[in-house]
């Protein structure tokens, strides 16, 4: 899914939080959003997704204003995602289901995204009583499960073990390549946008102050603001 971003502004009682002038995300790529807290990352993910109005501006998907159609085609995954007190397995099938989707069929998919998962072994086991990794597993495959055409993930490997957020990561980006899925990506980790990410959109105050290709943003930053938080962020690694 294309997306134009244009003039959106954001205001929380009278204060600017979020400015963007013109974004073109274009299809099938992944998009890193990094910044310091408070710059309006989650905001602006919010807001792509519909579950907040800007204060003025439009967004456009695929050349489409925001509708019922375009929100089934997209997924967001907050940094505090609710799992249903039911099993994995159900937990996972549950867009399927309300899609209407045949139970031969569902079953299939649900057991072949557990597997790139490595969940396979927890689809009996109630949602609410996985660890954080499971849990953070689950979340995403239930939200890929209907090969969405955008998927936005808000901090998706925060407070989790290292060799789950490699296969994390590692199962984001494949799928992403298989299935030609836009992916949105807010991330406090410098170095994962830069193993995931296509290019990496820098904001600070609510305002994009650099985006480009992912080493060309990381490693030969032009802003003299992003290079002064790329080298706090490597300073605090």
């Amino acid at each position: 899914m294309d997306i134009r971003i244009k003039d959106i502004v954001k205001k929380y009682d009278g204060k600017t939080v979020l400015n963007v002038e013109n974004l073109c995300l274009s299809k099938g790529k992944i998009y890193g959003i990094i910044g310091p807290n408070g710059s309006g990352k989650s905001t602006l993910l919010k807001i792509i997704a519909g579950l907040e109005e800007s204060t003025k501006g439009k967004i456009l998907y695929n050349n489409q204003m925001l509708s019922k159609v375009i929100m089934k085609k997209m997924t967001y995954v907050s940094q505090n995602p609710y799992l249903f007190r039911t099993t994995v397995f159900k937990n996972i099938a549950y867009p399927l289901k309300i899609r209407g989707i045949d139970k031969e069929f569902t079953y299939k998919s649900v057991k072949k995204i557990m597997e790139e998962f490595e969940i396979d072994n927890l689809q009996n086991q109630l949602a609410t009583s996985l660890s954080g990794g499971e849990s953070q597993k689950v979340v995403l495959a239930r939200a890929l499960i209907f090969n969405p055409q955008l998927l936005l993930l808000d901090e998706p490997t925060a407070n989790i073990d290292p060799n789950t957020i490699e296969l994390i990561e590692r199962t984001i980006v494949k799928i992403n390549r298989e299935k030609n899925i836009t992916i949105f990506i807010v991330t406090h980790n410098v170095g994962q946008a830069r193993r995931i990410c296509d290019e990496v959109i820098f904001l600070k105050n609510g305002t994009v102050i650099e985006q480009g290709k992912t080493e060309d943003v990381i490693l030969k930053p032009k802003n003299s603001e992003t290079k002064k938080f790329l080298s706090l962020e490597y300073h605090m690694s």
